[in-house]
């Protein structure tokens, strides 16, 4: 997926799952849009769902049953640790991605080769990250720390991993004040690399700059936030305008609509539509 991508100057969504209903609207669109797509699944949402083997049955089920045709990548989006991303693999994730960002660049070359070497032994894809992306992921705030381009080469050199998530400026989450990518640095990185970039914390960035991003080598781009508050809003209106209805899956299903325009507004941006 990440390498056509790559070739084709456009990106990839990933949009994180948390519950059985934003997976089934996520595969929904997708498949009426017929594009490949990401289902990003932090540590977190994997917990709340119940575990990795659950969250992939889910998936497989749902696409069995919705009759899908499309690509689908079911990926560990932040696994903290090998353990971590061990048991996403051995539980039937097709892709992880293992964060050691936290970690001297070292250090997280050495814990991103553990993981690359059991996941590509299995044909599984592996994402790393290079410096801090900041905001706050599953609750864990982080401040911003740009990767640098030695630090970028020498981990893929060291590792040969798939794609790369380097920190230039994103955060998850929402933006406290306006977004500052470092495009120079971006496209600098991606004509020195053979491998897709990814950008964290696409939720708030200005269509303007996911354009730019994109063509500067950018082949995915994460989106959570953006669909929970789509999916908040129109339950909040919902439950206001409907204040005795207490089946859930009409409560929940009422930000159905809204995800879905939302996965298509970021559908028809990153794919140039």
């Amino acid at each position: 997926m990440l390498q056509d991508a790559k070739k084709g100057k456009y990106a990839i969504p990933q949009f994180n799952i948390n519950n059985l209903e934003w997976t089934k609207y996520i595969l929904e669109e997708c498949e009426k849009e017929k594009i490949p797509i990401i289902l990003g699944v932090s540590e977190g949402a994997s917990k709340y769902m119940g575990g990795y083997f659950v969250v992939s049955q889910m998936v497989q089920g749902l696409i069995k049953d919705l009759n899908i045709t499309i690509p689908v990548c079911l990926h560990l989006d932040h696994g903290s640790s090998f353990e971590s991303c061990k048991k996403a693999m051995d539980s039937g994730f097709t892709s992880v991605m293992i964060d050691a960002s936290k970690f001297a660049i070292d250090k997280n070359i050495e814990i991103t080769k553990k993981v690359v070497d059991y996941a590509h032994e299995r044909g599984i894809s592996v994402e790393a990250e290079v410096g801090h992306i900041g905001g706050s992921e599953d609750g864990v705030s982080n401040e911003i720390y740009h990767a640098t381009l030695d630090d970028c080469i020498n981990l893929y050199i060291a590792t040969g991993v798939d794609s790369l998530a380097p920190a230039l400026g994103s955060v998850h989450g929402l933006y406290k004040g306006l977004p500052n990518l470092n495009f120079e640095r971006m496209k600098l990185i991606n004509d020195s690399l053979p491998i897709p970039l990814v950008l964290h914390g696409g939720t708030g960035i200005p269509d303007k700059d996911i354009k730019k991003a994109i063509s500067c080598g950018i082949s995915k781009i994460n989106i959570n936030t953006e669909l929970q508050i789509a999916w908040h809003n129109a339950v909040l209106e919902f439950v206001k305008e409907n204040p005795n209805v207490y089946d859930p899956r009409k409560v929940i299903g009422s930000g159905q609509a809204a995800i879905k325009k939302a996965i298509d507004d970021k559908i028809n941006l990153f794919f140039n539509r």
